[in-house]
C-alpha cells in the first residue's frame, strides 16, 4: 500500500510558503490528500469562450484576446489605483480593470495573449469594461517548456472548480496547488474503495475521479456538478464515507471480542422481577425496543445500542428494566443524566420502582457532600450499592465500581466523547445503553453513532396527548396572560421560558430575572411566580422544582436548565419567550415539558419581529407537528451536520467529502457495505491498515456513543 504522495505536506507545493501552509492547517489541510479531498463550492463553465463584439452589459463573459495596452492610473481617491488593460479579439477591443491591485503591471503586459472571465457592465464615460475579472496569461507559442507545463488554462476557458478562501489563500492559489497536487499522483493509486463496486456503480478509478473532481471533463454537466452528482464526485464522496464506516466497523469487532464474565441470563425468575416492578403496560414500541436491549446483554460481546424515543415516549421505564436484568445477574449499573435536577429526579423515579426490591438505589452528583460521599463510594465499590444515578461525577477517577455490566447515558448528546467513554471504561466492557429523546435523523445516527446498533420507541404511552402549539408575536402579550390565568384557573400550573438569565446591553432579549419579578408584581400579583435558572446553587433549584412539582408554584420562570427531563404532569402551559431565538431542537424538548399528564397542553412560541426566514421555518415546523422525528430531519435540513447537536464535543466526525444531508443514499452505501465486508473478514488488510490511518489522524476522538 503505497499512500506516500498523498501524505506529501502541502509546504512542499510550489508556491506555498510558511503563511499559506499555516493558513491552510487552519482549514485542516495539511496533506495532499487532504487538498484534493475538499471539494470546490462550486463550478463555473468559462469554456465557451465568446467573441468580444458581443459582450452584453450585466453579463458574465469568457474572451480571450492579446492585450494592446495596460498600466496603472491614480484616481481622486487617494491612495486608490486602479490597473487596467485594453484587450482585442478579431470582433473587437473591450477595457479590463482591477481596482487597486498594482502588482499586476508586473502581470499582464502588451502582446500577451489572455483569457479573462468576469461581469461586464458600463462604467460612466468609459463605457463597456470587464471589472476585476479572474483571468490567465496564455504561454505564447514559441515557449515550449511553458505549452508543455501547462498544456489547459487553469482559471478560464474551461469548466472551472471556485474553492473558498482559506486566509491568504486565494481560489486562483487552491487552483494552482491542486493541479500541482493531482501531478503528483501515479497512475496506478492506491484505493480502499472496492473493485467490485466501482465497477457496479460505474464509477472511474480513485486517480481519475480526483481529477475530475476538480478539472472536470469538457462537456460535463454544469448543473450535475453543482449538484455534486457526476460519477467522479460521487465516488470520492463515497470513499470519505466507506472509509469511516469501515473504522466503526472495525471497532464495532474488536469491542465484540474483549468481553468476559459480564453476560446476563434472563429467566423465569428475571421475568417475574420485571413484572413486579412495572408500574403501568408497556407499549409495543417499549416492548420492542426492551427486547432487542436484553437480546443484546445476553450475547458475550458488550452492547453498543441507541435508544431513541420521542419526548415522553417511555424510555426511562426501558432502561430500568434494561438495569433490573443486570442487577438479577448479580451485576451493578450506573445511569447518567447530564444535569443534577435531571439527575436527582431520575433517581426519585427509580428510587420509586425500585422500593420494594432488595436492590439499593444511590444518588452521585456534584451536590452529595464529602462526608457522605467517602461511605457511598465504599459501597459502590464493594458492590453493595446495585444502582448509581449521577451526573458526569460518576466518571471520575474516583468512582469504582465491583461489577459494572450495563451503563446507561441520558440524553447523550449532552456528554462530551471522552466522558461517555471513561463511564464505559469503569467496568469490564458493560453494556452500554445510550438514550436521547432528541431524535437523531437517520443520516447522522450512521456516522455519529454507527459503531452502535439503534432501537427506537415510536409514538406515546397511552393517556398521552398531542400538545397544542401557537406561534404568537410579541405584540400579543396581552392574549398569552389570559392563557396563563385560564390555565390557574382550572388548577394547572406554567412554563416561562427565557433565554437569558440577567440582562444584556449587547442583546435585547428580556432576562429572566427582571421578567420573573415584572410578572409577580405587576402581571400576576396574585399568583405564585417563582424563578429558576442555572446560576442557582444545587439546594435553591432543587427547593425550586420540590415547590413547582408539588403545585405550590403557579408560574415557574425559568432558562433552559428545564429543557431536559423535568416532569411536572399538571404543568400544561408552555410559554417560550424570544421563541425566534432557539433551535428546533431545544424548542421541541422545552414543548416536552407540557402535555405529560391526561390534561390538555399548549405551547405558546411568542416571537418579536423583525425575524428572520429561518426562524419562521424553524416556528412554522413546531406549530405543525408533534412529530420528534420529523421536528429532526427539518431541523438538519435547517442548520446542517455541523450544527445539529450545538457542539463539536458530540463526536460529530469532520468528513472531507461527503455531506449528510445531500449525499444520504451514499452514506447508507457505505454503511451497509463496510459492515459486510467488516463482518465477513472480507476487508483486505492493506484497505484494514488504511482505514485505520485515516482514523487515527482524522477521527481519533470519536468513541462510546
Amino acid at each position: 500500500m503505497d499512500t506516500a504522495p498523498l501524505q506529501t505536506p502541502l509546504q512542499f507545493l510550489k508556491g506555498v510558503g510558511p503563511r499559506k501552509a499555516a493558513d491552510l492547517r487552519k482549514a485542516g489541510l495539511h496533506t495532499v490528500e487532504d487538498l484534493l479531498f475538499r471539494f470546490p463550492r462550486r463550478y463555473e463553465d468559462r469554456s465557451r469562450l465568446q467573441p468580444i463584439a458581443s459582450v452584453k452589459p450585466g453579463q458574465m463573459a469568457a474572451v480571450a484576446g492579446e492585450v494592446l495596452s495596460a498600466g496603472l492610473a491614480a484616481t481622486r481617491r487617494p491612495g486608490f489605483k486602479l490597473f487596467s488593460a485594453l484587450v482585442q479579439d478579431a470582433s473587437g477591443q473591450v477595457q479590463v480593470v482591477w481596482p487597486n491591485q498594482a502588482f499586476l503591471r508586473d502581470v499582464i503586459r502588451p502582446h500577451q495573449q489572455i483569457v479573462i472571465f468576469g461581469r461586464a457592465e458600463i462604467w460612466g464615460t468609459r463605457g463597456l469594461q470587464i471589472t476585476d475579472p479572474e483571468f490567465e496569461i496564455l504561454p505564447a507559442a514559441t515557449d515550449a517548456d511553458a505549452a508543455d507545463a501547462m498544456p489547459a488554462t487553469l482559471h478560464t476557458g474551461r469548466i472551472v472548480p471556485v474553492y473558498e478562501r482559506t486566509g491568504s489563500v486565494t481560489t486562483n492559489m487552491q487552483r494552482r496547488f491542486v493541479h500541482q497536487a493531482l501531478e503528483l499522483l501515479p497512475a496506478a493509486l492506491f484505493d480502499p474503495v472496492p473493485a467490485d463496486l466501482t465497477v457496479r456503480e460505474g464509477w472511474p478509478s480513485r486517480r481519475t475521479a480526483l481529477a475530475q473532481t476538480h478539472f472536470p471533463d469538457a462537456g460535463t454537466s454544469e448543473s450535475d456538478l453543482n449538484r455534486f452528482r457526476t460519477p467522479a464526485q460521487r465516488r470520492v464522496i463515497f470513499e470519505d464515507f466507506f472509509v469511516f464506516q469501515a473504522g466503526l466497523a472495525l471497532r464495532r469487532q474488536q469491542n465484540a471480542a474483549v468481553r468476559k464474565g459480564l453476560v446476563c441470563r434472563v429467566d423465569d425468575r428475571v421475568r417475574a422481577a420485571a413484572r413486579a416492578v412495572l408500574p403501568f403496560k408497556l407499549t409495543d414500541g417499549q416492548k420492542g425496543a426492551l427486547a432487542e436491549i436484553v437480546a443484546d446483554m445476553q450475547r458475550e460481546w458488550p452492547m453498543q445500542r441507541l435508544l431513541q424515543g420521542d419526548v415522553g415516549a417511555g424510555k426511562t421505564i426501558v432502561a430500568l428494566l434494561a438495569a433490573l436484568v443486570a442487577m438479577e445477574n448479580g451485576f451493578q449499573a450506573a445511569f447518567m443524566a447530564p444535569t443534577e435536577i435531571l439527575a436527582e429526579q431520575h433517581y426519585r423515579t427509580i428510587a420509586r420502582w425500585l422500593s420494594g426490591t432488595r436492590f439499593k438505589v444511590a444518588l452521585l452528583t456534584g451536590r452529595v457532600s464529602k462526608a457522605a460521599r467517602r461511605p457511598l463510594m465504599a459501597e459502590i465499590e464493594r458492590g453493595d450499592v446495585h444502582l448509581v444515578v449521577g451526573t458526569h461525577a460518576l466518571v471520575q477517577e474516583a468512582v469504582q465500581f465491583q461489577a459494572l455490566a450495563l451503563a446507561v447515558i441520558d440524553e447523550q448528546h449532552r456528554f462530551g466523547v471522552i466522558q461517555r467513554a471513561t463511564l464505559a471504561a469503569k467496568g469490564l466492557h458493560p453494556d452500554v445503553l445510550v438514550m436521547t429523546a432528541t431524535p437523531i435523523p437517520r443520516t447522522l445516527a450512521l456516522t455519529e453513532c454507527g459503531d452502535m446498533e439503534v432501537s427506537v420507541i415510536r409514538g406515546l404511552p397511552p393517556g398521552r396527548r398531542p400538545v397544542h402549539t401557537r406561534v404568537t408575536p410579541d405584540s400579543r402579550r396581552d392574549e398569552v396572560y389570559a392563557l396563563v390565568r385560564a390555565a390557574v384557573a382550572e388548577g394547572r400550573q406554567a412554563y416561562v421560558i427565557y433565554p437569558l438569565v440577567e440582562e444584556s446591553e449587547k442583546v435585547d432579549l428580556k432576562a429572566a430575572t427582571a421578567m420573573a419579578e415584572h410578572l409577580a408584581t405587576a402581571v400576576f400579583p396574585d399568583l405564585t411566580v417563582a424563578l429558576l435558572h442555572g446560576r442557582m446553587k444545587g439546594d435553591e433549584k432543587a427547593a425550586v422544582m420540590q415547590a413547582f412539582a408539588a403545585g405550590s408554584i403557579h408560574v415557574l420562570v425559568s432558562t433552559t436548565v428545564v429543557e431536559v427531563g423535568v416532569d411536572v404532569p399538571n404543568a400544561t402551559l408552555m410559554i417560550v419567550e424570544h421563541a425566534e431565538r432557539f433551535g428546533l431542537s431545544q424548542l421541541h424538548q422545552l414543548r416536552g415539558r407540557v402535555g405529560r399528564g391526561a390534561h390538555a397542553s399548549t405551547c405558546v412560541l411568542v416571537y418579536q419581529a423583525p425575524w428572520s426566514e429561518e426562524a419562521r421555518e424553524r416556528l412554522k415546523a413546531m406549530a405543525e407537528t408533534n412529530d420528534g422525528f420529523v421536528i429532526a430531519e427539518r431541523d438538519l435540513q435547517l442548520r446542517g451536520p455541523g450544527d445539529f447537536f450545538g457542539t463539536r464535543q458530540s463526536g460529530l466526525p469532520q468528513l472531507r467529502a461527503g455531506d449528510l444531508t445531500r449525499d444520504a443514499d451514499l452514506l447508507e452505501l457505505a454503511y451497509n457495505e463496510a459492515r459486510r465486508r467488516v463482518d465477513d473478514h472480507a476487508l483486505p488488510a492493506p484497505v484494514r491498515d488504511y482505514v485505520q490511518q485515516v482514523w487515527q489522524r482524522q477521527f481519533g476522538l470519536i468513541a462510546v456513543g
